[in-house]
């Protein structure tokens, strides 16, 4: 039996199998707002078999965006227009469906990525940043400024906010975006964060801000409900974030029982050094998995079923996400149940595309 298709629980969440669609930015927001290709692309991706979406990343502020296209949930506009899509995608797919909700702190305000990425200023429709400390991301960005205790306060209500509704939009999975640089990320790493108030300095302080997000989002989102963390487990910059202080942010969150943690790197510094390659990312999972006992999520250049499935047979991951590999191929979890000898949900419209010889790959989902 293939263990990449067995189920797991995350908290009370059931999950059909281990494999995950991470959350991939579209770009494709208006002032935040969800769009018809949100529907498209998500509708897409869920009758694919995987056995969770999580929709991208999501600001929990208009100033939280990295592009000016990116999605938001934090009004009554932003949330009817996701309210839209969810309906639509819903009424056909029986896939789960989480979002992670995050701040992009000083990596805000950038062009979209096909239009170079940069920074904008605020001639071409830029605003300023906010961040742990007033340190630029890159040598030519505008510095961030430091947030103030009030501002704090501020951004945790707004994580409460967009949690509430999440939940009222139908949303049976959180993921805390704590990765790739962003605003909780900058809190963490010593590269980003020079404060030397409660939230800077040492390891306790610097991962303050996202235990305490974490805890008062937990204390409104439903107990039947999953909530996670995804994590970049090392800044790949000497002084940085590193595998050690994400055992111990990992050991923290699973005692305040955190339901998973989803586990990738990189994106806080332009001095990264990443030795990119299949499965380079897994063995930080491995080792944040047997060291906090958390259910762990292993992502980057996971590409073959038969990798996927070594990852989750040999213990070193609970389950593996797929990104730019779901996209190039919307169907992955057919084709890696088709290898496996494994069966796979997906809509009776699409029953008869089964090939003669796989008889038995598809059950109703």
């Amino acid at each position: 039996m293939s263990q990449l298709f067995t189920p797991i629980t995350l908290g009370k969440l059931n999950l059909p199998n281990r494999i995950i669609i991470a959350p991939m930015c579209q770009y494709s927001a208006e002032h935040g707002k969800a769009t018809e290709w949100h529907t498209l692309h998500l509708g897409h991706l869920s009758l694919s078999g995987a056995g969770l979406l999580i929709v991208e990343a999501t600001s929990v502020a208009p100033e939280g965006r990295i592009t000016p296209n990116d999605l938001g949930l934090w009004d009554d506009t932003t949330e009817q227009a996701l309210a839209d899509v969810v309906q639509a995608v819903k009424k056909h797919a029986t896939m789960p469906l989480g979002i992670q909700l995050g701040h992009a702190g000083r990596k805000a305000s950038c062009a979209v990525p096909w239009a170079g990425g940069g920074q904008l200023n605020a001639a071409n429709g830029g605003w300023q940043t906010l961040s742990a400390s007033a340190v630029p991301f890159a040598q030519q960005d505008e510095s961030p400024a430091a947030m103030s205790l009030e501002q704090i306060e501020r951004l945790k209500a707004q994580f409460v906010d967009a949690a509430k509704r999440a939940d009222r939009l139908g949303f049976e999975l959180i993921e805390l975006h704590g990765a790739h640089g962003y605003l909780l990320h900058q809190f963490l790493s010593p590269l980003a964060n020079q404060r030397s108030d409660q939230y800077g300095g040492s390891l306790q302080n610097r991962m303050r801000l996202l235990l305490e997000i974490y805890t008062e989002v937990r204390a409104v989102f439903p107990a039947h409900k999953a909530l996670g963390v995804r994590i970049s487990a090392s800044d790949w910059v000497e002084g940085g974030w590193d595998e050690q202080q994400s055992v111990a942010l990992a050991k923290t969150l699973k005692q305040l029982g955190c339901d998973y943690i989803h586990v990738s790197s990189g994106g806080l510094s332009p001095q990264q050094k990443i030795p990119v390659g299949p499965n380079y990312q897994v063995p930080f999972a491995e080792t944040i998995k047997r060291e906090s006992g958390l259910p762990t999520i292993a992502v980057g250049l996971i590409t073959e079923p038969e990798q996927a499935e070594a990852i989750v047979a040999t213990g070193q991951a609970d389950m593996i996400a797929l990104a730019r590999g779901i996209l190039y191929n919307p169907r992955w979890p057919w084709h890696a149940a088709a290898k496996l000898g494994e069966k796979v949900s997906a809509p009776p419209q699409y029953w008869r595309s089964e090939p003669h010889v796989l008889k038995g790959l598809f059950k109703n989902g």
